[in-house]
């Protein structure tokens, strides 16, 4: 095995899956609805795309739009609480058909949820039936030699949930200033500050 040629090509299958999404107006759509949403900004995923999802709250708070995530398996034991009139939720599932992730959206619609975005890749997912919109990942083929090992699905997760994050950042008119009062600390913090002074 040529372990060097491997890992090239796991980058390269990573990257294609990235380049062949197609940017579609569900992704304006999703901007502007995450730009107004009245309640809290929230998201979820089981998983890998759990972790995907926390990372994305993550980057959504330092970018000034306020963002928790939701675990989908401790939402069914208390956790639905965090979710309020007009919140709205950003659920990332390859499958769309996670139980865990169905059973909390159907659930926090009767709570008020308003605005679910699925971010999903198999056409016949429940996910699509309940989200109000749809960001398609596209067919997926995973570079794993068993073709199981979620690794370009989630690349191709993480840089959707990075574009709809920086566009918003944009769309909001974040400046450096901005940046800098949610990074006191560390690297990013000093940057951002010695570029204010």
């Amino acid at each position: 095995m040529d372990i060097r040629r491997r890992i090239e090509e796991v980058l390269e299958k990573e990257a294609e899956a990235i380049k062949s999404v197609r940017v579609t107006a569900a992704f304006e759509e999703a901007v502007y609805a995450l730009r107004d949403c009245e309640g809290k900004v929230l998201t979820t995923g089981m998983g890998k795309a759990g972790h995907v999802a926390r990372k994305f709250a993550g980057t959504l708070s330092s970018t000034a739009t306020p963002a928790v995530f939701i675990h989908p398996g401790e939402a069914a034991h208390g956790d639905l609480g965090l979710v309020g009139q007009d919140d709205c939720i950003v659920a990332f599932s390859t499958s769309g058909k996670t139980r865990e992730v169905v059973e909390m959206l159907e659930l926090g619609r009767h709570i008020g949820l308003k605005t679910i975005i699925g971010v999903t890749s198999h056409p016949d997912s429940e996910l699509r039936r309940l989200s109000d919109i749809i960001i398609d990942m596209g067919v997926i083929r995973e570079p794993c030699p068993l073709g199981l090992t979620p690794s370009a699905s989630i690349g191709v997760m993480l840089a959707i949930s990075d574009g709809l994050a920086l566009a918003l950042m944009e769309l909001k008119g974040v400046t450096r200033h901005d940046y800098g009062l949610r990074h006191h600390g560390g690297y990013l913090g000093r940057k951002a500050r010695l570029k204010n002074e």
